[in-house]
Formats: structure tokens, sequence, C-alpha cells
């Protein structure tokens, strides 16, 4: 499992867009901090909840120099329509491989909701190194994370 103080794994992705955009974690790394929500799934109620935070705080990590990105498993078309609904304008980057949640240490299965390999809620905020500079993982995937702890550390790089 990935944690402050590890260099990030660098993974490529495909941008949550009609378009399936290619993403390269690579091609962010040396520009300012880099932010990394994983999430466990478009259109659910925490999921939800943890993107519009992100949203609501945009302006703050884009003062901060910092580049913000959601991943999921979800389809580059969910994540698109998720962005649309609810007025996400940054990034998410669907790793619908799950290669970047195995990376990270971060796939977990919910079998009650018939849901395996998604990610579980963490945050990561990567230095221009693509060092981990602040880490959270959740012990319970509907909790969410302390939004001010994310920019605090995303502003300290």
């Amino acid at each position: 499992m990935v944690t402050t103080g590890d260099i990030a794994p660098t993974f490529t992705a495909t941008i949550g867009t009609s378009d399936h955009e290619p993403f390269d974690l690579d091609d962010y790394l040396g520009d300012g901090p880099v932010v990394l929500a994983f999430f466990p799934g478009a259109f659910t109620p925490p999921c939800t909840n943890e993107m519009i935070a992100f949203q609501e705080h945009a302006d703050a990590f884009d003062d901060a120099g910092a580049t913000l990105f959601g991943v999921s498993a979800d389809s580059p078309f969910s994540q698109g329509a998720f962005r649309e609904e609810h007025g996400i304008e940054f990034d998410l980057v669907s790793d619908m491989d799950g290669d970047a949640i195995r990376a990270y240490g971060l796939e977990m299965d919910i079998p009650d909701l018939g849901l395996h390999g998604i990610a579980n809620r963490a945050v990561f905020v990567l230095d221009d190194k693509g060092e981990v500079v602040y880490s959270w993982i959740a012990d319970d995937p509907t909790n969410e994370p302390a939004y001010e702890a994310v920019l605090d550390a995303a502003q300290s790089v």
C-alpha cells in the first residue's frame, strides 16, 4: 500500500469523457502538486459528496498550483455523465482495468452490492518528483477525507 514518503506509482488510463482522452500521470508530475482522489463509484452518495466537496475547493487547489484528479474504476462514459450532472470541472480518470487501483493497494470488493475490483476511498498528494507528501486511506469507504488537510498538503508543496 502506498503511503507518505513513497514514490507514487505512475500509471496510464483514460480521462472520463466520451472522447476517451489518454491520461498519463507522468505528464502532470513537475507542474506543481498532483492530488489523486480515488473513489469507489460514480453516482453513489458518499462518492458524490466527496467529488462535489473537492469541486467546492477547486479554486483553492488551483491557487496552490495543484492539479486535482478523481480516480475510479467507472467507465469514461459514466464518469462523463457524473461530471456533467454534478458540475465537476476537474478531470476524472477511468481506471477500468484497475491497474492504478492495484498499484496503490486500494482494490476492494463489496460483494453485497456486486462490486468487485473497485477502489477504496483514498487521497494522495504528490510533489513535483512524484513523492507522496500526504496520504489518507479510508478505514470505511463511506468515510470522506479531511478536505482542509488535503488542501494544506497541496499548499505545502
